[in-house]
């Protein structure tokens, strides 16, 4: 692992896409690549956090069990992702547990090896509150279309969160989810799920085959994601 894969990795949303080539060199230098299979635990919810992982490749589930031992799931993550940064950052436990979906590489890297490098390169721990600063941001977007929407554009935009492909490109979800656990990712009941799924069939928005969604007109969907 060196300095310029690390930055190919890291999206313009990653906590550390901010790095400069000789922070990231530092990263990689004192980080330690390990591969999960699929099914493995990466993160643990309640477990201390004294390791950062980089995702360098695969495909994660992020979730929480609530404390009425409801499982919510909070995203997918995939490559460049950084994850258990809270409890890393603050000392306290893991606040989140995050599964291989698919077999995942990740650079790990110790508490003890990133205070040295904060110490090292005095303005990285200021782009690393504006990158929390962000986050908070987009955490306050998914709590709003918790609250305001109806379960129609709420679901649109919880839909358009797992999106792939640019423009020009066929639109599909970044994982096959069943109607289920995209029930668990939007906060919906099943009932909600499937009565508006079978709505967007009927008008030829996705498709439904053997309990997974696939989107067939991406624009139509981020109409709906906008209407009130």
């Amino acid at each position: 692992m060196d300095a310029a894969t690390l930055a190919e990795t890291l999206t313009s949303s990653s906590l550390l896409a901010g790095c400069s080539a000789e922070e990231l060199a530092d990263i990689a230098a004192r980080g330690a690549v390990r591969t999960f299979k699929p099914g493995q635990p990466i993160i643990l919810q309640g477990d201390p956090g004294d390791t950062l992982w980089i995702v360098l490749g695969g495909l994660a589930r992020v979730s929480m069990v609530a404390a009425n031992g409801r499982e919510i799931v909070l995203d997918y993550a995939e490559r460049g992702a950084v994850l258990g940064e809270i409890a890393f950052l603050d000392g306290g436990e893991r606040t989140a547990s995050v599964e291989a979906i698919e077999p995942v590489e990740a650079l790990g890297l110790s508490r003890s090896a990133f205070a040295e490098i904060i110490g090292q390169h005095q303005g990285l721990a200021m782009r690393l509150l504006q990158a929390m600063a962000r986050r908070l941001r987009q955490n306050n977007t998914v709590i709003e279309a918790d609250r305001a929407y109806t379960s129609g554009p709420r679901l649109a935009r919880f839909l358009l969160r797992l999106m792939m492909g640019g423009e020009g490109e066929e639109p599909r979800l970044k994982i096959a989810l069943s109607q289920g656990e995209l029930g668990n990712f939007a906060g919906m009941s099943r009932e909600q799920i499937n009565r508006q799924l079978s709505a967007w069939a009927d008008g030829g928005i996705v498709t439904l085959k053997g309990g997974r969604v696939t989107v067939l007109d991406r624009e139509a969907l981020v109409d709906v994601a906008e209407a009130w």
